[in-house]
């Protein structure tokens, strides 16, 4: 029964209003992540965390940049009920996608590269989704949008729109990875780090880190890893924003061929290169000697966290560096934690070994 003179809502903002809260609840209902101290005897001084988002629904710390990409596509209006998400990745990024997609009943595809790993495939799969292959790799863009269109559906396109909706978070203060990593450590009776170090693919996280840093004057220190090949830390060691390389990373998660929209490279202290070997050496040793296995992506930030941990001894400085571990192992056993697939690379992991492992235990980090 209707109210006379009022007119009905179309069925389409009930259900609107039903995701919404339902992502929000989703939102409120999710536990902290891990912050571990690693054990590093010859640095005492400097204390190194992992803050461990592997543990966050689908395993990565795209899982918070999912849900508030198809919230904010929901709210104005861009999904309904039924609408088909489509997105041009196969990364984390996607299996979270597809998982926020399934608890709105919404079906989801990811246009990927027609090389793309089955391994990496088969998580979206499992979260309800659907790949779609393209190649060349480059045309995934392209294909993306033309399939949403022909089948009226709704382009998530996260390159575009990734920057807007952690910017709507932070307007509407919504508590994010740099909030949750100052309030792990003032429970624990520390203050804030000196530095927080992430790497950089899509741009998301160092956006929303220093971003919130900035915001509320935080003296805390943003520092992000970059990979050979990608155009980050010549972009932002030159200032030019649209610098590009056309060269594809080979460490998955970190590393692009442009600077990607949601990069801000104002709120970014230092970019740090890592060569991959010693990412990937630095992967290995973060498993094998520290106890915390992570992905490549984390290997690099490790590497980049011994550097500063050396810098600010050797300049007799204190305070905490918190490293985020961007996702799991999982993904990556058959590649990067298998010895056959990376002697195929050509990677040389023994000399970046030897210098970690000998920092952890001595703090000579060899320079």
């Amino acid at each position: 029964m209707t109210t006379p003179g009022v007119r009905p809502e179309p069925a389409d903002a009930d259900w609107a209003r039903r995701a919404a809260g339902l992502l929000a609840a989703d939102r409120a209902a999710e536990a902290a992540t891990p912050l571990v101290r690693l054990s590093l005897p010859g640095v005492p001084a400097v204390p190194v965390y992992v803050k461990d988002e592997s543990a966050r629904t689908t395993g990565s710390v795209k899982y918070r940049f999912a849900r508030s990409l198809v919230l904010a596509a929901v709210v104005r209006g861009a999904v309904r009920r039924g609408t088909r998400l489509v997105e041009a990745t196969g990364g984390n990024l996607a299996v979270a996608e597809a998982h926020v997609a399934r608890m709105l009943g919404l079906p989801f595809t990811a246009v990927v590269p027609a090389r793309s790993a089955p391994d990496r495939l088969a998580r979206i799969v499992e979260r309800g989704g659907a790949v779609h292959r393209v190649d060349p790799p480059p045309a995934v863009y392209d294909h993306a949008e033309r399939l949403a269109r022909r089948v009226g559906g709704h382009y998530l396109d996260c390159l575009s729109t990734l920057g807007p909706a952690i910017d709507a978070d932070l307007d509407n203060g919504v508590p994010g990875l740099a909030d949750e990593i100052l309030h792990d450590l003032a429970a624990r009776g520390r203050p804030a780090p000196a530095w927080i170090v992430t790497g950089v693919g899509t741009g998301a996280t160092s956006r929303a880190i220093g971003r919130y840093l900035r915001r509320y004057g935080h003296a805390t220190r943003l520092a992000v890893v970059d990979a050979e090949n990608s155009a980050y830390f010549p972009g932002w060691v030159t200032g030019t924003r649209d610098y590009g390389t056309g060269m594809p990373s080979r460490i998955e998660g970190i590393g692009r061929p442009r600077m990607e929209p949601a990069f801000d490279p104002d709120v970014v202290d230092l970019v740090i290169p890592v060569p991959d070997a010693s990412g990937v050496a630095a992967m290995r040793v973060l498993a094998r000697v520290l106890g915390v296995p992570a992905g490549p992506s984390t290997g690099a930030c490790l590497w980049g966290a011994c550097h500063l941990a050396h810098r600010m001894i050797r300049a007799g400085e204190s305070g905490a560096v918190v490293l985020v571990a961007a996702d799991g192992p999982g993904p990556y056993r058959r590649t990067f934690y298998d010895d056959d697939w990376l002697a195929g690379k050509g990677w040389d992991l023994a000399a970046a070994t030897r210098r970690l492992e000998r920092f952890v235990t001595t703090g000579d980090w060899g320079v």
